[in-house]
């Protein structure tokens, strides 16, 4: 079952980010990633045309109160998202209708790429939702061209669920695999 959740105020830490909720200031620096090509379609999305789009999202983003900012601490910039989303229930088996879960997605500026700290950030995240949250389970998805997020993905041990058929924002349909981490499995 989708768990409800509401990430105003967290402010979560690593050695090298800050996670916490996105902010009105944050625009350009979300812009500047976003409207990379290449960066929004490996998570489903379109990169970004104009700033204009950019604030509707990053509006969306702080009202929908599930998606963190992640911030590089060095140069205080914002470098990319994390957020904790709904999942798709059709896609799990029955045993997880009792259970508390959410699937995460994440995206990271391309001058970023490589230096381990989406890994760093999932794993802070994953900490906070089966320790500050109570869930049970997280899902974890990504297109199976994106070898990135697939080594994320396998530094973190998040296990296989299933191959899917998934629609992106902009109605491609991607070939994706969706993989769970079990709050008994997580060993920080």
């Amino acid at each position: 079952m989708n768990a409800s959740i509401d990430i105003t105020g967290v402010y979560l830490e690593t050695e090298a980010l800050i996670l916490r909720p996105f902010e009105p200031a944050d625009l350009h620096d979300f812009n500047e990633y976003a409207k990379v090509p290449g960066v929004g379609e490996l998570a489903g999305w379109v990169h970004h045309q104009s700033i204009e789009e950019s604030k509707e999202i990053l509006d969306m983003f702080i009202c929908g109160k599930k998606t963190l900012a992640i911030v590089e601490k060095k140069s205080a910039k914002v470098i990319g998202s994390i957020g904790i989303e709904r999942y798709n229930e059709k896609h799990v088996g029955e045993e997880y209708i009792p259970l508390q879960c959410r699937e995460i997605g994440y995206v990271l500026s391309k001058d970023y790429w490589g230096r381990g700290l989406m890994p760093q950030a999932a794993a802070r995240v994953l900490d906070f939702c089966f320790e500050d949250l109570g869930l049970d389970a997280v899902f974890c998805g990504y297109f199976k061209r994106n070898y990135q997020s697939k080594r994320v993905n396998e530094k973190l041990g998040f296990t296989y669920v299933c191959d899917r058929e998934y629609t992106t924002r902009y109605g491609t349909q991607e070939e994706s695999v969706l993989t769970v981490m079990h709050k008994k499995d997580w060993i920080r």
